[in-house]
């Protein structure tokens, strides 16, 4: 599973692509790890989930202790554009209270940061998008 990060101003995004099984979440694991630097100023990551099929409860616990570490830093956790199957699992363990679930990317970033939404859509406009 890959899952590269971005940085938009105080706001860090991961892109989830593919299984979110035991060694995808170490994957995620260490992608979160390496963009939330201790004292790195992030207010908040955003994980769009839109090209994930599956999470194991080994993917939901890294969801979970990167919440708890970000919340002891007053900032936020949140994930988007769940798949059916994945929107289910989240729905089931209840792990939607645990984390922020957001229709989109877009949609997460601009709850957390008026700075990172405007960064976010200058990259995506210099992209073309």
């Amino acid at each position: 599973m890959a899952c590269p990060t971005h940085r938009y101003a105080d706001v860090v995004v991961a892109t989830a692509d593919g299984r979110i099984d035991f060694a995808g979440a170490q994957e995620l694991e260490s992608a979160i790890a390496s963009a939330l630097v201790a004292d790195s100023g992030v207010r908040g990551l955003v994980i769009d989930f839109s090209k994930v099929d599956y999470i194991s409860s080994v993917g939901l616990r890294v969801l979970m202790v990167a919440a708890k570490a970000l919340r002891a830093r007053r900032a936020t956790v949140a994930v988007t554009a769940l798949q059916s199957v994945v929107a289910e699992i989240f729905e089931i363990s209840r792990f939607h209270h645990v984390v922020e679930v957001r229709h989109d990317v877009r949609e997460a970033i601009a709850e957390i940061s008026p700075e990172a939404l405007a960064a976010y859509d200058r990259a995506r406009e210099a992209e073309g998008r």
